[in-house]
């Protein structure tokens, strides 16, 4: 998808529209009540002990994790730095509009279609070719350092699961779906949706 779809209004729009949908997946999952993906169970744990939202929690996160970034050497784009500052306002706003599933048919739509968004999300803001998303950066800054980047995803993940969990985050099926197919999905969607020079595949699997 190059050519006439290749520019920066294009690009600009790509970005913005996935990181919109990303951030009202999240809020979908939240809303499904049948757990987080790893990193929004950190997020909704932290929410349990400070007076802040998730969708703050989650810009505070991505900003430390950007600082994380300098002795890695990564470099973040136009698009890492939207990522950090869209997608949590996105995340609240979803929150505060859109309905709790209720009943075992509701939650598992509710649960499919946020995995789904998020995975044409990732392809969207990821293929707009303008820098990973915080949390992609940490995970290939470590794979660039020896690190492989499986292992590297395996221990951050498993690192925020965990302490999400015992901080009081929502951990269920959605948490294990989200985990098993996200990496599947978004290496179908961002084919279709790059622009220009796909991204490097070891980035793929890594949104937000």
């Amino acid at each position: 998808m190059t050519g006439r779809f290749d520019g920066p209004v294009e690009r600009a729009v790509r970005l913005l529209a996935g990181l919109v949908l990303f951030g009202l997946s999240m809020a979908l999952l939240v809303e499904s009540e049948a757990g987080l993906d790893p990193w929004n169970v950190f997020h909704q744990g932290v929410t349990k002990h400070v007076d802040l939202t998730i969708g703050q929690v989650t810009v505070i996160s991505s900003l430390a994790l950007l600082a994380l970034w300098v002795p890695l050497r990564q470099r973040p784009g136009v698009g890492t730095i939207a990522n950090a500052l869209v997608v949590g306002p996105v995340f609240d706003l979803g929150i505060a509009v859109l309905p709790t599933a209720h009943g075992v048919p509701a939650q598992a739509t509710a649960m499919v279609a946020a995995i789904l968004g998020a995975a044409v999300a990732t392809g969207l803001y990821v293929g707009a070719g303008w820098g990973p998303g915080p949390r992609d950066g940490l995970m290939t800054g470590l794979a660039a350092r020896g690190i492989p980047v499986g292992a590297a995803r395996a221990g951050i993940e498993l690192t925020v699961l965990v302490v999400g969990w015992l901080l009081g985050g929502s951990v269920g099926i959605g948490t294990v779906a989200f985990a098993l197919a996200i990496g599947p999905l978004v290496h179908r969607t961002l084919p279709w949706l790059a622009v220009g020079e796909h991204p490097a595949p070891r980035e793929v699997p890594f949104p937000a």
